[in-house]
Formats: structure tokens, sequence, C-alpha cells
């Protein structure tokens, strides 16, 4: 289990680090448009997967700043952005290698950003939402990116799978 985390780990990075170089052509204007998206913005959809991380990863490691919202606005430029997403791709993949086997199967207690619950949890299963939000949310961000008139992107993990890198997990 453990290497299958680390292999999401690690897409997570790749696929980021895409869905950014694309984001890199556009203008400002682009970059903010609403194209009516949940988050309506290339840059709110990039914000939120960045929110939403951070606030998985502080339920996770009880460490880092949470927003308390999950439409907040933690960079208003890419570049700054860009910055952060890198940051916290490696925070995810620091943290994800240093849990031992036994971790997956413990749970974690947390309280909801929405309606102020306490949930207690296996960690696998919140690991395996926590992956699958960030795909979720970057396929919103490449039909945003295809409908600003840039290349459909390959994003598919098993592209992932067949770079040196995700060779690594196979």
């Amino acid at each position: 289990m453990r290497q299958h985390f680390q292999m999401f780990a690690a897409y997570n990075h790749w696929a980021n680090t895409a869905v950014y170089d694309a984001a890199a052509r556009l203008d400002d204007e682009a970059l903010n448009r609403n194209t009516g998206a949940f988050f309506g913005s290339l840059l709110g959809t990039l914000n939120h997967i960045l929110v939403a991380d951070r606030i998985w990863l502080k339920r996770f490691t009880g460490e880092g700043n949470a927003p308390t919202a999950l439409d907040t606005t933690l960079h208003a430029d890419l570049p700054g952005l860009r910055v952060a997403r890198h940051d916290e791709d490696m925070r995810i993949i620091s943290w994800i290698e240093s849990l031992p086997d036994s971790a997956y199967k413990g749970r974690f207690t947390y309280l909801t950003v929405t309606d102020m619950r306490t949930i207690s949890q296996r960690l696998a299963p919140a690991l395996a939402h926590f992956f699958n939000h960030q795909t979720h949310h970057r396929g919103q961000a490449h039909a945003i990116l295809t409908a600003l008139g840039q290349p459909s992107l390959t994003l598919d993990l098993v592209y992932f799978q067949r770079t040196e890198e995700g060779r690594r997990f196979a």
C-alpha cells in the first residue's frame, strides 16, 4: 500500500507540473476569466486544489497552515501560486515517504471545514480521497485550459507510469 500512495504523490507532482506549464502560457486576463467552472477561473481552481491539499495535510500531520474556506485565494498570481504548489507537492511526497506501512491502517480524527463536525476515519481511504480530489479538480483545470485555447494535456496516470520516474512504482 505504501508504494501505491508513493506513486500517487509522485504522479500528483508530475501532473501539476504539466498543468502549471500550460497555465504559464496564458496572460492574466485568461488566468482570471470566469469560465463557469466550480471555482470560476483557472487561477481559482488551482488555488482551490492547493487550499484543499493544505487542509488535508494539516488534518493528516497536525502541521502547516490550513485555510478555513474552500474558495480561499492563497495567491492572486500564477508565479506565486506555482512556487507554493511545488512546495506543497514536495511536502506531500516527503510525508508519504515518511509513513511506515502500519500507518495506512491507522485512524485519525479531524474537524470538517464546511460544517464543523468531528470525523474519525482510517488513513488509507482518506488518502484515496485526497489524491482523487486533486485529479478531479485538475480535470477541471484541464477543461479550462482547453476552453482557453491551450492544447489538450496528457494527464492520465498510465502516461506517468510509462515515464522513468513512474516505472519506479511498477
